[in-house]
């Protein structure tokens, strides 16, 4: 795997990559976490949001925008106020009700809101609609800060039936995170569907919150496959996989009178399956692959297809301050029956990660779906270890092919321990999350300031791809 570029990104901590086609142009949007920072393009300091790049020249990536957090001031918080770590964008001619000269961007704000920009000029975007402000779900504890009664992640807009899938909490529900579902076909009137959780979590419910199901975070990640709907529960601790029908989750049980309802029959109405794992997992980002042909299974005469699901326990602590995280892969052939199969590890004396500062283990997948590496390649964020390339094409026996570790820079933060009542802190790269577009070009992204790495694969490791004649 080699360099083709990198962007400081004004030194803002960063999350999500969402590269995006326009025409002969392609842009890229980059999240944000909590902060501030000064705008290289007007000199201003600016709550982070979300930075807007025209990747269209992978080796020269231009800064286009920064799309600044308003809530830094109207909250009075950076940390409950800034970042935009999520975003998904669709165009308007694939969404039922949408501009068809039109692209919209969906966005998590801060931990306070989910909004809509019109991103048609990526140079000079524009506020459309708040889609929701969150509510505040209980205290997981006595004296607990705001990140347990209010909060935002991930979201996932299905650009063909128009319905965005955010997270976020809702006041009286017993997690810092639920799922909410709202039509924004047509993206400047968002239509409210329905709220979602595991049972024991609902407003009703007598589980207290720290004992409700989900782990300390609730819902963590939504992704949305044809009629299915993967709910990954629980990040780091805890975790809980699901599985649901789409359509059952959007339409509710026909026979009951107030189908969306949240009681524990609704709840349960569109669940086709759920995995509970251990208390030192958790379930961070879930990815189904679905229809792998396993060259080994060839000559078998059913099942040499394969159903897959990864599943990524997110590791929280700096230097290896808790148990070790890993990657999971789940066969849902029979998806009302999902199996463990295979994990994949990166090797701590590969290279001393333990003991070079801020956290070493998983954190996230790609959540691109794009066919030149969908059924053959997985990218991992890993942290410390960089980005890491594993050839999934036997599902059972996954193996690395490719990693970049990034070097640091002067704008790299510290990450920090305490050791017997000493606080000891050392620089670390800290790659949070990874993405590619249809073209093979891979996109990673600095939790620690550092900015986005742009990359590509070569060599053997190429080998596998379905590349676009």
């Amino acid at each position: 795997m080699v360099l083709l570029a990198h962007h400081p990104l004004d030194g803002r901590p960063s999350y999500t990559p969402m590269p995006h086609q326009y025409g002969d142009r392609w842009i890229l949007f980059a999240g944000h976490h909590a902060g501030a920072a000064v705008n290289s393009l007007n000199g201003e300091v600016e709550g982070n949001g979300t930075s807007v790049l025209d990747v269209t020249d992978p080796r020269n990536p231009v800064y286009l925008a920064h799309i600044a957090a308003p809530a830094w001031e109207e909250h009075g918080s950076m940390s409950l106020g800034t970042g935009a770590q999520h975003a998904q964008v669709c165009d308007g001619a694939d969404l039922p009700d949408g501009d068809p000269d039109k692209v919209y961007l969906l966005r998590s704000l801060g931990n306070v809101s989910h909004e809509v920009y019109d991103v048609t000029d990526p140079s000079a975007p524009e506020f459309l609609v708040t889609v929701v402000w969150t509510g505040e779900s209980p205290p997981m504890e006595p004296g607990a800060d705001f990140y347990d009664t209010k909060g935002t992640h991930k979201n996932w807009w299905d650009c063909e039936t128009g319905v965005a899938y955010v997270t976020s909490s809702i006041t009286g529900w017993k997690k810092w995170r639920n799922l909410q579902a709202f039509d924004l076909s047509r993206p400047a009137e968002p239509v409210h569907i329905r709220d979602f959780n595991l049972v024991g979590t609902e407003p009703t419910s007598t589980i207290p919150a720290v004992d409700a199901p989900g782990g300390y975070s609730g819902i963590h990640q939504p992704t949305i496959l044809g009629n299915r709907i993967y709910l990954a529960y629980g990040m780091d601790s805890d975790g809980v996989i699901q599985i649901l029908d789409r359509d059952k989750f959007l339409h509710g049980d026909p026979n009951v009178d107030d189908p969306f309802a949240p009681t524990p029959e609704n709840l349960l109405y569109p669940e086709i399956a759920r995995i509970d794992l251990p208390s030192y997992w958790g379930g961070h980002s879930v990815h189904p692959i679905l229809g792998i042909e396993i060259a080994d299974y060839a000559d078998d005469e059913t099942h040499s297809v394969r159903d897959i699901l990864v599943v990524v326990s997110e590791v929280t602590a700096n230097e290896c301050g808790n148990a070790r995280h890993a990657v999971f892969f789940l066969d849902i052939t029979e998806e009302d029956k999902p199996f463990g199969i295979s994990s994949f590890q990166v090797p701590e004396a590969s290279g001393d990660f333990c003991n070079r500062g801020g956290r070493f283990g998983p954190h996230a997948s790609n959540d691109s779906m794009a066919s030149v590496f969908y059924q053959n390649t997985l990218f991992l964020s890993y942290f410390n270890a960089g980005v890491r390339a594993v050839d999934i094409r036997d599902p059972f026996n996954p193996k690395q092919i490719a990693y970049y570790v990034p070097a640091i820079t002067e704008n790299t933060d510290e990450r920090c321990v305490e050791i017997d009542g000493e606080r000891r802190c050392k620089t670390a790269i800290q790659i949070n999350n990874v993405n590619y577009d249809p073209r093979g070009y891979i996109y990673a992204l600095d939790r620690a300031n550092t900015g986005l790495y742009i990359l590509e694969l070569t060599g053997s490791a190429r080998d596998g791809a379905a590349w676009a004649n």
